[in-house]
């Protein structure tokens, strides 16, 4: 297509005012005047011709780059290619009412390459809805990306070009999340105080209502409780928009990952507590848990398993608390999956929630997919449950809804997970016992195999983690009793010749047999909820015997 440049000035004739132009006697001198570029441009689909004009150029190599740059451009697409020639026609048309710079060529080539708009600028906001559009993977993890964008990054960094994107625009983000987890805290607090204030106030008497009523106002105009974003979520947010920079980067849309290198808080995963007299104690008074994971002692899960003995979802409970399944894994446990003749248990489905709706999937993880050994209590419930389940069949007769899961509605219908953690919650909450979640117990199946003598290789492919340290570092916890033993059996190893308070020397004089008031391995009593409470048909089961040697030593 045609292109030139050329010269001209602004002069103007001193009698009529009019341009000179070409006619200007000053630009026979070389820094006189600017130069002009015009290229002309594909018409349109109605055949209206179209140019590229540009002035204000101090040099004809200046024009001549540009001219260059422009014709570059046009060159990127085929010339029976319509389509984009007009795409490049409308972005040069736009450079030139906005008076921009020309496109980088690279980067028009790119876009132009994967169907991007050239004439807008592509957001992050923009970039976020096309990732997640065509992402692949479970759709757990796409929910919770799609809640990260929407959440926190949309409304944040959403309106800002995905090529001009930094790591400070990052972390301006990110601070801004810690101020309003602020607002939120006070928010919470504030709210909290409130309806305090208000259980204060009589019921009966007209200035009570009265202020009862206005009080009750002022909680409704109040943001409602809110959550705050700590720094596992705000990793989390780093993680999405990092794939999906990655995913650009892949594309070649940009050339740089800012969500690499922005500087955050470690998101350390808590550990689990196991609730002791002191910190039971310290909960009914503060009403605070220690620790956002607690484990229940052996005498605990005793009771509460003596408590549900009779409840449908006993065997689920059961099972749950000495193998360690997932949720989900035992919601979603086949019958075709279960030899209890073998006292075998292998894990191949899980019952996964998003939103509201209930799908199946694999395992978590690799790992995940696993094979467990059943200790015969186990199978005795889960042969009971069997027997139960097939009452329930003949009962229901034709309505009755054949899933082949092991745990099920009354009708056979899959098990919702959410109302599997509502009904645990109701029964642990009945006996009194201190708070822990469902998973929690699997928690502390994990302490309870670990007390029993089990390595942390034996618990990582029992709960089926990919990682040993994720077991070691998260899930065991050490009981007390066991704690215990083996400070006792640490101190009798070193020889004293200074007496004990006991007028005994530590370590020497004592024989296997004699009076010994020390606490020998494994003999101490489990903590109890109360002084009234009964114990638990089920603690001496979790307990083990001292070994006489060991105790002899």
């Amino acid at each position: 297509m045609k292109g030139s440049t050329h010269r001209r000035c602004y002069c103007r004739d001193a009698e009529t005012g009019k341009p000179l132009g070409k006619k200007c006697p000053k630009l026979t001198s070389r820094k006189h005047g600017s130069y002009s570029i015009r290229q002309e441009l594909p018409p349109r689909a109605d055949g209206i011709r179209r140019s590229f004009s540009r002035a204000g150029y101090e040099s004809i190599k200046a024009a001549q780059a540009d001219l260059d740059h422009i014709r570059a451009l046009l060159g990127l697409a085929d010339s029976d290619d319509s389509e984009g020639l007009d795409q490049i026609a409308e972005l040069l048309e736009k450079v030139v009412d906005e008076k921009a710079p020309l496109p980088d060529i690279e980067a028009t080539r790119r876009r132009l390459s994967h169907g991007l708009d050239l004439t807008s600028r592509l957001t992050v906001g923009e970039w976020l809805d096309i990732w997640l559009a065509g992402k692949k993977g479970r759709q757990s993890a796409i929910s919770r990306d799609e809640s990260n964008i929407r959440v926190h990054l949309q409304p944040r960094i959403g309106h800002l070009r995905l090529d001009r994107l930094r790591v400070t625009h990052l972390s301006e983000m990110f601070e801004a999340i810690a101020e309003a987890n602020v607002e939120i805290a006070e928010g919470n607090a504030a709210r909290r105080k409130a309806f305090e204030d208000l259980a204060q106030i009589p019921w009966k008497g007209r200035e009570p209502r009265s202020l009862r009523k206005a009080m009750k106002a002022a909680i409704a105009e109040m943001d409602p409780y809110r959550r705050i974003v700590g720094p596992a979520t705000r990793q989390r947010v780093r993680s999405t928009l990092r794939a999906a920079l990655n995913a650009a980067i892949a594309q070649q849309l940009i050339t740089f990952n800012p969500a690499a290198h922005v500087e955050l808080e470690a998101g350390r995963r808590p550990k689990a507590l196991v609730w002791t007299e002191e910190r039971i104690l310290h909960w009914k008074r503060t009403g605070e848990k220690p620790s956002p994971v607690m484990v229940w002692t052996p005498e605990h899960t005793g009771l509460f398993l003596d408590h549900v003995a009779e409840d449908r979802l006993y065997a689920l409970f059961h099972l749950v608390a000495f193998r360690g399944l997932r949720r989900g894994e035992a919601c979603g446990q086949r019958w075709t999956d279960t030899n209890l003749d073998a006292g075998l248990l292998t894990v191949a489905k899980q019952l996964v929630v998003n939103g509201w709706e209930v799908y199946e999937d694999d395992p978590k993880t690799d790992a995940g997919a696993r094979t467990i050994a059943l200790d015969s209590d186990t199978v005795q419930a889960l042969t009971r449950h069997r027997a139960q389940q097939d009452k329930d069949r003949k009962e229901w007769e034709s309505a009755w809804v054949e899933t082949g899961r092991v745990f099920t509605r009354e009708n056979g219908e899959l098990l919702h997970p959410a109302n599997v953690t509502r009904r645990f919650i109701e029964l642990h909450e009945e006996l009194g016992l201190p708070p822990i979640r469902l998973h929690d117990l699997r928690h502390g199946a994990a302490t309870l195999a670990h007390a029993a003598g089990a390595g942390l290789k034996d618990i990582q492919e029992m709960l089926g983690h990919s990682s040993i340290t994720i077991t070691s570092d998260t899930y065991t916890s050490l009981l007390p009793e066991a704690d215990l033993a083996i400070a006792e059996a640490a101190a009798r190893l070193v020889p004293r010749a200074r007496a004990t308070a006991e007028g005994v020397p530590s370590g020497a004089g004592s024989q296997p047999g004699e009076d010994d008031e020390s606490v020998p391995d494994g003999a101490a009593p489990w903590g109890q909820i109360g002084a009234a409470t009964p114990p638990s048909a089920h603690a001496p089961l979790t307990q083990t015997a001292p070994d006489e040697k060991s105790e002899a030593e």
